[in-house]
């Protein structure tokens, strides 16, 4: 399951960044690595982007990004 597709409300830890380049640093800067748990708290009216709390930090990341993430319940 990818990130994207978890519901408002639900945690889950991270497996792994399906990408490479820029874009995994970018995304494991912001402190979305292995083994972090995550929740996601809402969505935008759209659906996109949407936001997440881990580490106590609240981040907002587009539907791109979140589907590049794979997460497991």
């Amino acid at each position: 399951m990818t990130l994207d597709k978890l519901e408002i409300g639900k945690s889950a830890k991270i497996k792994k960044i399906n990408s490479k380049g820029e874009l995994t640093y970018r995304i494991m800067e912001m402190g979305l690595t292995p083994n972090t748990e995550v929740t996601v708290r809402k969505a935008a009216p759209l659906g996109d982007p949407i936001q997440i709390i881990l580490r106590g930090f609240e981040i907002t990341l587009s539907k791109s990004e979140a589907s590049l993430i794979e997460v497991s319940i």
